[in-house]
């Protein structure tokens, strides 16, 4: 399953899994601050940032040459991008720290994180996988004005990136989707534009200095519906076979694809 989507929200499987494990951790714990000690009422809140400062600063050392080079990258949370074992570390810390005077209480701690380690993986194994969609058939416009095949793009791995000008995050990954495009050799790049024509296509990207190729015109939003996606931007990811991999929903962060792209070329 790609993404869930709550009225005007969506989530990808991982974060959702997060949002609950969170929730499932905080819940578990008020349980025990009501029937065991009041004291897990503020240990679990602290636990629970410790384990998301943790784990981001865990993912940041180790991608930590990506964002040298753009430091204000370190706050763009929404993108995804945390290091559980570093989370983990973290909440072993804090819980050591709260609690360090009651050890009785120390007993207790492994309750909310093993439940919330459930539902996380509970999350996780009923949405993994995708099925091994083909490309679509059928010949799209390019905005160079050639006619693009995409079922006849096969044998390299490739990254197709469904956007939309008007879309925020579309915006917001557009000018790091093209820098990695110019510059990856491992697969091939296809930017595929949702609904909109001509004209305001090659206008957002003049405005914007972006430089994309090749980008097909969907007007009819047809990818969107052939690979069953509920928002934009999306990214797929196609190996060299022309199926389907995975799906990332929402906006991507340079990690992130890097990271796709390394599974396409591993295959």
């Amino acid at each position: 399953m790609n993404a869930f989507t709550i009225g005007p929200l969506m989530f990808s499987p991982d974060r959702l899994a997060a949002i609950l494990a969170i929730a499932t951790f905080l819940g578990g714990a008020e349980i025990l601050a009501r029937t065991v000690d009041s004291r897990f009422a503020g240990w679990s809140w602290r636990a629970a940032l410790a384990f998301l400062i943790a784990a981001r600063i865990g993912h940041i050392l180790r991608h930590f040459d990506s964002f040298a080079a753009e430091p204000w990258r370190a706050l763009t949370v929404w993108q995804g991008g945390f290091m559980i074992p570093a989370g983990i570390a973290g909440v072993a810390a804090i819980t050591l720290l709260h609690l360090r005077h009651h050890p009785r209480l120390l007993l207790w701690t492994p309750v909310p994180a093993a439940a919330a380690a459930f539902m996380a993986t509970l999350v996780i194994q009923l949405t993994a996988g995708v099925p091994p969609t083909p490309l679509p058939s059928g010949s799209y416009t390019s905005l160079a004005g050639a006619e693009v095949t995409p079922s006849t793009l096969t044998g390299k791995p490739m990254v197709i990136n469904l956007w939309a000008s008007w879309c925020p995050p579309c915006r917001r990954e557009m000018p790091m989707m093209a820098d990695v495009a110019a510059i990856n050799e491992e697969a091939a790049f296809l930017f595929v534009n949702q609904g909109e024509n001509e004209g305001t296509v090659q206008a957002y990207l003049e405005r914007e200095g972006l430089k994309l190729d090749p980008v097909l015109l969907d007007g009819l939003g047809r990818f969107s519906r052939h690979y069953t996606t509920p928002g934009l931007p999306a990214t797929l990811f196609i190996g060299a076979d022309g199926r389907l991999r995975s799906v990332h929903m929402g906006e991507i962060s340079r990690e992130a694809l890097l990271t796709g792209i390394g599974k396409l070329r591993d295959e």
